[in-house]
């Protein structure tokens, strides 16, 4: 079987696209707020036109852009999904792969700030021996990895997906991976699934038992223990 070969990719939003923005953020119609009011009820109105006006005037999103597209990014098409990610080789002598999987609803831009000290750990005064080949897909169904129409992916699924994407498509029989949020899920998963491609996971975020199956059953819910003293007796509840 011939592999995939990923095509480069670089974020280019229609300046149509974002006229249309400016537009509708102009157009916005302001509810009313209770005088004085502030946080209690909801948002701040007064902070909410404060933040429409930075969104419509204020952030340049061609400099956003521009941060982005300065990581290696492809896409590849993989089970019905065009694949977005992030693969940034290593400034070392022996990188590790690592599979970066952010939390919904973000996005790779989470790991901006991330990837230059894991790929290449001497700019920022680290060990070049620490460096890290970073591997950071787009979950499929949001962001860049969405299509109208396309399938939709579970946990399971995503992490099959990106098994597939490190070890078919960029040819690491064996690697490292990092979850948070969403993405400690999908890496909880990985861990149960795909053990023997894992050289280790980091989660910072407690999934679900990696046993789990994903079903749709509702949890059951344990008795609480009683509350005990420091001398290991039970406490006795105050009375009237």
């Amino acid at each position: 079987m011939t592999p995939l070969q990923p095509q480069p990719f670089r974020l280019n939003v229609h300046d149509d696209v974002l006229d249309d923005l400016r537009e509708r953020l102009t157009r916005t119609r302001w509810p009313d707020e209770i005088p004085g009011s502030g946080w209690k009820h909801g948002a701040s109105l007064a902070f909410m036109r404060r933040l429409t006006e930075r969104w419509r005037d204020g952030f340049d999103w061609r400099v956003q852009e521009a941060k982005l597209n300065a990581f290696d990014q492809f896409q590849v098409p993989l089970d019905g999904i065009n694949l977005h990610f992030v693969h940034q080789p290593a400034v070392g002598p022996d990188p590790l792969p690592l599979l970066l999987v952010h939390g919904w609803p973000g996005s790779v831009w989470e790991f901006h700030e991330l990837i230059p000290r894991l790929s290449d750990p001497a700019r920022f005064g680290g060990d070049p021996a620490d460096a890290f080949t970073v591997v950071a897909p787009s979950l499929p169904g949001f962001t860049l990895s969405f299509e109208p129409g396309q399938r939709r992916l579970g946990i399971v699924e995503m992490a099959d997906l990106f098994a597939r994407l490190m070890t078919e498509v960029l040819g690491y029989p064996r690697f490292a991976a990092q979850g948070g949020d969403w993405g400690g899920y999908v890496v909880g998963r990985l861990a149960h699934a795909h053990r023997d491609g894992l050289l280790g996971v980091h989660l910072n975020f407690r999934p679900l038992p990696l046993d789990m199956r994903f079903t749709a059953e509702p949890a059951t819910r344990t008795a609480r223990p009683r509350r005990r003293s420091v001398t290991g007796r039970p406490k006795r509840r105050a009375t009237a």
